[in-house]
């Protein structure tokens, strides 16, 4: 049984100049009438899915007619919806009210602009967060039914501009909420490690990059007493940090203050097995790494990281976790640092920490625990010092350098020997010199030898002990000039010998940086000079 009527049959029959058709061929018409139609619906439907819409248009039944080798519908399409009407005499009968329009009106009215062809064009949405004014993206300024007026003293308007709404695709919004739920309640999880490697990778987070900084803020201020969010919230910034495709210099102002929280917050975790000090470490290390890529554009980022870190280091009614992020803050700044902060106190700082090392003055296993561990980051950061200071070590026993010539009256500089000078040859070498001079200083060595030649090249020598004035000698000495003359052999003898003065300089400081240290830490401290055994000469 078919859904359409017989009568259907019967009035289209009529509408086409057939008048006498019988009923049984109106019954035997309506099955073929109804697969037919079903069979250009389905064909819309496929071809409104291919265009991604959801409603049904005419022009999805043009197509399909068009599939099927038949004529389109033939007339003017309307945004209106059309208007049926029920047929007079038939209760199943309706039809579409069409008003009557003369054929002059139609022929005088302007002809309407030609459909523009499908094509696609690209424009910058945002250039480095900031978005361009033209006619394909929303106006910035906020529209007229939030603006408000205000009024002056005066009596004259002023037109006040509340925020804009931050717009941004659903896909982001669910990939933000996505990635802080992981943070927050799965931050051990393989996915959380799979989130970090896309923020770490993806070019198109940018718009999320405040939404984040906010988010990390946020939730440090709020989870000071849970590890694994800090540890995760940390992580997080480490992938944003490592994403080259945005810029997140705009948002350190924002990402700073929770970082340093984790470095020097008094108390993190509510557990004595909480493992917060690797979390100050790890901090640290992201400070670092900040200030070394972005300190070229901001000149004071470094300064003020540093004077907080001094400031919680120097202070003694902080806590000794709060000093142990200080030192390891410092630290991880670089040696210099190290020098011009830490050295400077670590003797009066290491007589106020002894007593809370040891277990006859201070009780408290947890604070005894935390006593050692500012110690051993006070060894670390010395330790660190040091062995950059001793690598140096290697240029002042390396093969001395001489100044030849030949025929032509040019200097030649040749490095001599496979061997490396030692003490003995030092001594050897000494003993082979002519008469020397000697010149009171005011140094920490008193009377220090000096050769004449090099008592007149450069002056006062103030501040060398007598090793280092007969080492200086004993490779200036090495410098032939026999039968060269013009300026520069000389200008070439003024420069080594500088050179020389200023290396040995140098040296005589690390060593006694390294024996200093030693004074403080006792042998905790050689394996940081164990790379060089001849540093050991100072010990």
């Amino acid at each position: 049984m078919s859904f359409v009527p017989k009568e259907t049959i019967e009035v289209i029959a009529q509408s086409i100049g057939i008048t006498n058709l019988s009923p049984d061929v109106a019954l035997a018409l309506a099955p073929d009438l109804e697969y037919r139609i079903r069979e250009i619906m389905q064909e819309s439907v496929k071809c409104m899915r291919h265009s991604m819409r959801t409603f049904l248009t005419t022009e999805d039944v043009d197509t399909a007619l068009a599939l099927r080798n038949l004529e389109p519908i033939y007339g003017s399409t309307s945004n209106d919806p059309p208007q049926f009407k029920r047929a007079a005499g038939h209760k199943d009968l309706f039809y579409i009210d069409d008003k009557d329009v003369d054929i002059k009106d139609i022929i005088e009215a302007p002809l309407p602009k030609a459909p523009l062809d499908t094509s696609i064009t690209s424009h910058w949405l945002a250039i480095e967060g900031v978005q361009p004014a033209i006619p394909e993206n929303a106006p910035v300024e906020a529209p007229s039914e939030i603006r408000k007026s205000e009024y002056k003293e005066d009596g004259l308007p002023v037109d006040v501009k509340l925020p804009v709404k931050h717009l941004i695709t659903r896909e982001l919004q669910l990939y933000y909420e996505k990635i802080t739920d992981l943070t927050l309640n799965k931050p051990g999880s393989i996915p959380f490690r799979r989130a970090l490697v896309s923020l770490a990778t993806d070019s198109g987070l940018h718009p999320l990059v405040p939404y984040f900084t906010f988010f990390v803020a946020d939730e440090v201020a709020q989870n000071l007493n849970n590890l694994a969010v800090l540890f995760a919230l940390m992580r997080l910034v480490r992938s944003l940090l490592q994403n080259s495709q945005i810029h997140i210099e705009l948002y350190l102002h924002q990402l700073m203050p929770p970082i340093i929280t984790c470095i020097v917050a008094k108390r993190i975790g509510n557990r004595l097995s909480d493992d917060h000090w690797e979390l100050r470490n790890f901090s640290a290390n992201l400070v670092a790494s900040i200030c070394q890529r972005f300190g070229h554009i901001y000149h004071n980022l470094q300064p003020r990281v540093t004077k907080t870190f001094l400031h919680s280091f120097l202070d003694p009614t902080k806590a000794l976790p709060q000093h142990y992020g200080a030192i390891k803050g410092i630290e991880a700044l670089g040696s210099r640092l190290i020098r011009l902060l830490i050295l400077p106190n670590l003797e009066p700082y290491l007589h106020l920490l002894e007593p809370e090392m040891q277990p006859e003055k201070q009780k408290n296993e947890m604070k005894r625990h935390e006593a050692w561990q500012v110690y051993g980051a006070l060894l670390g950061a010395a330790g660190q010092c040091v062995h950059e200071k001793v690598k140096m070590f290697s240029n002042l026993f390396s093969p001395p350098t001489r100044v030849t010539s030949r025929g032509s009256g040019k200097a030649v500089i040749a490095m001599s020997g496979k061997r490396k000078a030692s003490t003995d040859n030092l001594m050897q070498q000494q003993q082979q010199l002519p008469p020397m001079k000697k010149l009171a200083t005011d140094g920490p060595g008193g009377v220090v030898a000096m050769n004449s030649m090099l008592v007149d090249m450069q002056g006062s020598t103030g501040g060398y002990s007598s090793m280092m004035g007969v080492s200086s000698m004993s490779m200036a000495r090495q410098i032939s000039i026999d039968n060269v003359p013009g300026r520069e052999v000389g200008d070439q003898q003024r420069k080594v010998s500088s050179t020389l003065a200023q290396a040995w300089k140098d040296d005589i400081d690390t060593g006694n940086l390294v024996s200093s240290v030693v004074e403080l830490f006792g042998e905790s401290v050689l394996p940081f000079v164990v790379s060089n055994p001849e540093a050991c000469m100072f010990l």
